[in-house]
């Protein structure tokens, strides 16, 4: 491993090859904190400075805006409750209430010290096991990976303990709208009624603004809070900036970082899983595993850490199948093969045998660049925060603009604008309701990976239930589904025998 660190090292730090690796995690970091912008999008949206650098140079640098994007969009979802990033949508649920109270600089803090252990403890899972790890990826076929979209599905039950029966009708409406558009399997128009918007499916990015940042813009317009951003009580100088937490804040999470770290790294590693997967699945767990679970979702280190470092430390395992296999992990993963591929490389299982300084490069961009975003994200974070300082009555306008600007361009479609609107719309009766947005958000992002994986499954095995369903991964899987799921229910029952 010290070899090829020593390799990456050397390739990374090249002075002009440093320059790249700054300038595509100030991208990365730029492109991730705006709204409506993905990480895949991000790194699409760098490839053509990709085209005429050396193609050990520009993974290095697309790996570098991948990484930097994902830790982009935890400052918007701090700040504003706008994840820049599907994946950061979980970072909402500490983060923002943190912000609330007068904590967004130490929210802040907290969020990049776990982006950057997640991404470096991925990093090394890369270096140190990345051929063994990709073996038991290629385990995972469509029974698998549909019992591990599914294990995603079970997080709904943790989302909201106090409200679990409209939390998961709030799941199954994100299921139902993920059934919306061409059928995966037939390639026959389903519940699209004639709209031709509609054939491409519910865009994810639209609703997911408009639920969390038109409802804010919303809740804020009927019922104000005041935010002062200038009397920041985790800020020492009085400014709205972001303040590195103590170091006994931090050792407190150590358990919540490691964990998170791991769960990212593995779930990146399944082909179409991704960050956002991991994400929600860490801070499901999180919930489970904690000793007070009842203060996440209140403003709390925890919740953030578990987010953050996940989604980050998928980045990495995304990349153990694209190097070893050739086989992206997730959409940014793909973007950057088909660089490679257009370039001239060959990706496949020979690729680390014979150009072992592709994985040298990635695995040293990846160091440097966790170190270089803290720096970058750090000024970043403080423009965005003293944004906070505006009057809401301005800024609630700013917001919707941006909001609108996001989902306009991610298809040029005003279809996409209106659909943000509804959803907004939709989210604000959600509040007054008591039904949970994350959870629809949850539902409609899984959804279709859920079906197509279990319809690909079932005609894999003639129809046979039982053989999908008795493989040993998927059974493991499917039973710590069924435990996640029915234990908010027994919970209060096992409780009320220990009393009596």
């Amino acid at each position: 491993m010290f070899d090829l660190l020593a390799t990456g090292l050397s390739i990374v730090l090249n002075p002009m090859t440093f320059l790249m690796l700054a300038g595509g995690t100030i991208l990365g970091v730029i492109f991730g904190a705006m709204p409506g912008v993905s990480a895949s999008m991000a790194v699409a949206l760098a490839l053509p400075f990709a085209y005429s650098m050396k193609p050990v140079i520009s993974i290095a640098f697309l790996v570098s805006v991948y990484c930097a994007s994902i830790t982009g969009g935890g400052i918007t979802a701090i700040l504003f409750k706008i994840p820049g990033t599907p994946s950061s949508a979980p970072t909402t649920f500490d983060g923002y209430p943190m912000a609330q109270r007068g904590e967004a600089g130490k929210a802040l803090g907290f969020s990049l010290i776990a982006s950057a252990f997640g991404g470096m403890v991925a990093a090394f899972a890369m270096a140190l096991i990345s051929p063994q790890l990709a073996t038991v990826a290629l385990k995972f076929g469509p029974s698998e990976l549909f019992a591990v979209s599914f294990l995603g599905l079970s997080v709904l039950s943790c989302l909201d303990s106090d409200h679990i029966v409209k939390t998961l009708i709030s799941g199954l409406l994100g299921l139902l709208l993920a059934c919306v558009g061409m059928d995966p399997m037939l390639g026959i128009a389903r519940f699209t009624w004639g709209n031709s918007t509609l054939l491409s499916g519910i865009e994810m990015i639209p609703v997911m603004i408009g639920l969390f940042a038109i409802t804010e813009v919303l809740k804020q317009t009927v019922k104000p809070k005041k935010i002062d951003a200038e009397k920041d009580s985790s800020s020492g100088n009085g400014q709205m900036g972001s303040v590195v937490p103590k170091f006994s804040e931090i050792w407190a999470t150590k358990f919540t970082m490691i964990r998170a770290s791991i769960i990212g790294t593995v779930v990146g590693i399944l082909p179409g899983a991704g960050a956002t997967i991991a994400s929600f699945l860490s801070y499901a767990i999180e919930k489970k595993v904690s000793k007070h679970p009842e203060k996440l979702g209140t403003g709390i280190a925890d919740g953030i850490v578990a987010s953050e470092a996940a989604n980050n430390a998928a980045t990495g395992g995304s990349m153990v199948p694209l190097l070893s296999l050739g086989i992206p992990g997730g959409n940014a993963a793909a973007i950057m093969m088909t660089a490679l591929v257009i370039q001239g490389v060959q990706i496949g299982p020979m690729l680390v045998k014979t150009q072992p300084e592709y994985l040298a490069s990635v695995f040293g961009s990846m160091i440097v660049t966790n170190i270089i975003m803290v720096i970058v994200a750090l000024g970043v974070a403080k423009v965005f925060a003293q944004i906070l300082a505006v009057p809401y009555s301005i800024l609630g306008p700013v917001i919707c603009i941006f909001a609108t600007i996001g989902a306009y361009a991610l298809n040029n479609n005003t279809g996409d604008v209106m659909l943000m609107a509804g959803a907004g719309i939709i989210g604000y009766l959600f509040v007054k309701l008591g039904y949970n947005s994350a959870a629809l958000v949850l539902g409609l992002v899984l959804g279709s990976m859920c079906e197509s994986n279990f319809r690909r499954a079932y005609t894999l095995t003639n129809g046979s239930l039982y053989q999908i369903f008795t493989k040993p991964i998927t059974a493991v899987i499917m039973v710590a589904c069924i435990i996640m799921l029915v234990y908010p229910f027994i919970k209060p029952l096992i409780k009320g025998k220990k009393t009596a």
